[in-house]
């Protein structure tokens, strides 16, 4: 599963949990973390991923091991979201996807 994770760097502001569209954040004992299963790196939401940009100390990134497609992120927002309307794959643009946002820094996909 893809998703983002918050390595030792978290300050433990707290900054992310409310701006992450499928709950995936949550506190842990001296940091946050990232749920994989819900984590769909805000496909179908936003051109950016949210969590890092309210992140004061950047620590919301990517875990280079674990890769999923723009379309399957998508899907599993959907599952995630059953009663909310989504746009089509081939409908997504930089407000709604990252990996269309040619703001979004590219990390090796």
């Amino acid at each position: 599963m893809s998703t983002f994770i918050v390595p030792d760097d978290c300050i433990n502001c707290g900054a992310c949990e409310p701006e992450c569209p499928n709950n995936a954040i949550s506190e842990d004992d001296d940091s946050y973390v990232i749920d994989p299963s819900l984590c769909t790196e805000c496909v179908g939401f936003h051109g950016d991923e949210a969590c890092q940009s309210v992140c004061p100390v950047e620590c919301c990134i990517p875990d280079a091991d674990n890769r999923e497609e723009e379309g399957e992120l998508l899907e599993k927002a959907i599952a995630l979201h059953p009663g909310q309307s989504f746009p089509s794959l081939e409908s997504l643009d930089e407000t709604n996807s990252r990996f269309r946002n040619p703001n979004w820094i590219n990390d090796g996909r």
